[in-house]
């Protein structure tokens, strides 16, 4: 269990703070819904746990694999909803995989990106396309 205390900092910011290692971040709202934009906003948040979930579940297998997956890029573009209630209506994902296309452990590394527990977590009515582009 991990416990994150968050504080209304007043002008649609407020403040979170990661009890097991006491790191914090700012969150703001966007400015397309009353705020200055000045940080991640509740929603991006949600599209980097996405980003950051499918890189951390595919290191893990690579490192089982003995594979190196450093300089791998994720890209998570958040698309919101364009009627209401306001919501994320996709997240798309590009990964760059620093590995060829014709690599052994392809099918493990793309189904550990896809079981991560972010994205077995969102809800189902979420598109979620990921694009894997094996560039190694």
């Amino acid at each position: 269990m991990v416990k994150i205390e968050i504080r209304y900092q007043g002008d649609l910011r407020s403040t979170a703070s990661h009890g097991p290692s006491g790191q914090n971040l700012i969150t703001d709202a966007p400015l397309d819904n009353h705020g200055k934009g000045e940080s991640f906003s509740p929603t991006d948040l949600v599209a980097t746990a996405l980003g950051s979930c499918m890189a951390t579940i595919m290191g893990i297998a690579a490192e089982r694999h003995q594979l190196d997956l450093r300089g791998m890029e994720i890209e998570v573009t958040k698309v919101m909803a364009s009627d209401t209630p306001r919501r994320i209506a996709k997240l798309e994902t590009t990964i760059k995989v620093p590995l060829p296309p014709d690599h052994p452990q392809r099918v493990l590394l793309e189904n550990a990106a896809l079981t991560c527990p972010v994205h077995k977590s969102l809800h189902p009515e979420m598109e979620k396309p990921v694009d894997f582009q094996w560039v190694g």
